[in-house]
Order: C-alpha cells, then structure tokens, then sequence
C-alpha cells in the first residue's frame, strides 16, 4: 500500500483548486460604475438638494448665503437651489456716461459733463449759437436748451438778408407796390402823367393808394 497524505494536506489542495483564477468569473465582482467610466468620461459630483455651486465651482453648504457670480445678488443655498435676492436698484441717470456692474445693482460711476448738439460739444452753462436766428445754452443737465428768434414782418416788398444776421432787412427803408414799380413810403409818387401813388400808413405788404386823373394828349385836364 502506497504513503497516506495527511487530511490537512487534502484540505489545502481543495482550497486551492476552489480559488484558482481560471474557476472566478468577472461577474462575481462588478466594477464600480464610476470606474468603467472613467476611461471614457468626466464623472461630476451631483450636489443637487445637498449644496450649490458658484461660477467658480466652489459649494456651499444648505443654508449658506453665498454669490453666485462676479455681478448677482446674494443668494441663499436651498435643497431646491439658490435662492437670489431682488432688490429694487436705484435709476441710473439717463446722462451716465460710465456703468459698472460690480455687484447687485448697476452702478454709475461718471454723469456725463457736457451737451452734444449737431455733432458738436459744448461745456456746461456754455452759450452758443447753432445759426443766426438760434440761441442755445448747455444746461446742467447736459441738455441744450435754445430759442429762435421771432422776426417781425418787414416794412418793405423787397427785404434782404445779411450775412450774419437773423432776420430780413429793408435797405432802402419802408415801401410798397405801385403796380409793378416799388415807390418809398410817405411821400406821394407821380408813376406816369396821370396817376400819383403813396403807400399805405403802416401796411407796407398792400398795394399802394393811386389817384388817377383824366388825361387829354397826355396832360391831365383842368
């Protein structure tokens, strides 16, 4: 009869033969999702209803009061998310020329200092004028502020404008129409042989007032 092994020895090789390699199957040990993944994709921390996120990536724990970004209002961390503050922020002024977004709200840091008219600038309180009939003043609040001068109506048929200067003028003084011939006013004007005209007192825009007498070859009759 041949050498008897020993039953500790049986115990071990049937140890043995039950863990080896080729009786384990994959399935008896199911990789963490995270790590099948990993090699493919970025798995990203889910803080939903535990904590929020800022722009920075940075959490903030429930309750927290944090900023979510370089320009928002303050905000509260809730399981539903962050909830933000909405406070009324003050008008800018319609003549800022320089709005900084720092924080909650919107905030002017230069007021514009001058008036723009016609493609040109002015200094504040600074008077000027755009044509010859036109006054205009830069105000304080950087709106121009202009008046148009009223002419009044010409004591002539035939008024002129100057350079420079806002309303028509009569060189020649006040006068009116004789039928087509302009004759001054205040004197009484002999137009042919037979007719003597003179303006009217104070309408010069009227025709003139004629007399015409009865002519016989050419002179008036007595």
């Amino acid at each position: 009869m041949g050498p008897l092994f020993p039953a500790t020895c049986v115990v071990l090789l049937a140890l043995n033969a039950a863990v080896s390699p080729a009786s384990v199957s994959p399935e008896d040990y199911p990789a963490d999702e995270a790590e099948r993944t990993a090699s493919n994709d970025i798995i990203f921390d889910d803080y939903r209803g535990k904590g929020c996120v800022d722009d920075t990536g940075f959490v903030y724990k429930l309750g927290e009061r944090f900023f979510p970004g370089h320009s928002n209002c303050p905000c509260v961390c809730t399981e539903d998310g962050p909830v933000c503050d909405q406070p009324e922020c003050p008008k800018i002024h319609p003549k800022c020329a320089k709005v900084e977004h720092n924080g909650c709200c919107p905030e002017c840091k230069e007021v514009k200092n001058f008036c723009e008219y016609r493609g040109k600038t002015y200094k504040i309180l600074e008077e000027f004028k755009p044509s010859p009939c036109e006054w205009c003043r830069c105000e304080p609040s950087s709106e121009v502020h202009c008046v148009v001068a009223d002419c009044a109506v010409p004591e002539c048929v035939n008024p002129v404008y100057e350079p420079e200067q806002c309303c028509p003028i009569c060189k020649n003084g006040p006068n009116c129409y004789a039928g087509t011939t302009i004759i001054p006013a205040g004197i009484e004007v002999k137009v042919d042989d037979c007719t003597i005209c003179r303006c009217h007192s104070g309408d010069w825009w009227k025709p003139a007032q004629c007399l015409r007498r009865e002519c016989l070859n050419g002179q008036p009759s007595s």
